[in-house]
């Protein structure tokens, strides 16, 4: 079974003016697309790997054959984590935290706190990566990964992922990675993350 793109579940133009719509188009046209092209060339040379899904491939990455295993790590972290990013961004502004997450960010410090932590996270990220929020015990945790890498390399769940690569934003914020980091936040989907919590 290969793996899919999945279609946006918004219009490309939807997070204007946030984020615009030529960005979105091409980080998910393009760049997702092409993770998910490179992952399914890479487990062709493994069949018995092309059932599994791509967040088992990816807990799984130390026991990847190590001839495809940095190319799954790659372009199945790019597919996992752009999968993960659409989901958590909506139009029409991000409302308020609420449920279990609200009492997470709560014991956390509060959305301040988190907002600047993260933040924090994505603009220290040195090249290209994530900053990440992810299950912690009980509670939440900020930490951030190079590249494609996942939090589920780790054995972490992650629960909201800011991608800090440079096509993620370069065409309207060129390098102004601190003002798309702060931008993100009136397009977070609240509620997606609290159901991934």
């Amino acid at each position: 079974m290969a793996h899919s793109l999945p279609p946006l579940p918004y219009d490309y133009n939807a997070l204007e003016p946030h984020i615009d719509e030529q960005t979105m188009r091409i980080h998910h046209d393009k760049h997702h697309a092409a993770y998910v092209n490179n992952l399914n060339a890479a487990l062709e040379k493994h069949p018995e790997l092309q059932n599994k899904s791509v967040d088992d491939l990816i807990k799984g990455i130390n026991t990847v054959p190590e001839d495809i295993r940095t190319a799954v790590r790659n372009n199945g972290g790019g597919h996992a984590n752009h999968t993960m990013f659409w989901e958590i961004m909506r139009p029409g502004g991000p409302g308020a935290p609420g449920g279990a997450l609200a009492a997470a960010i709560d014991a956390y410090g509060g959305v301040d706190k988190l907002k600047a932590d993260v933040n924090d996270a994505g603009v220290k990220r040195f090249g290209s990566g994530w900053a990440w929020v992810v299950k912690d015990g009980n509670g939440i945790a900020v930490t951030s990964t190079p590249n494609q890498d996942s939090p589920l390399m780790e054995g972490k769940v992650p629960i909201l992922g800011i991608d800090v690569w440079e096509h993620a934003y370069y065409l309207k914020y060129q390098n102004r990675r601190p003002d798309y980091i702060a931008a993100f936040w009136n397009v977070v989907n609240w509620a997606k993350v609290n159901e991934r919590l």
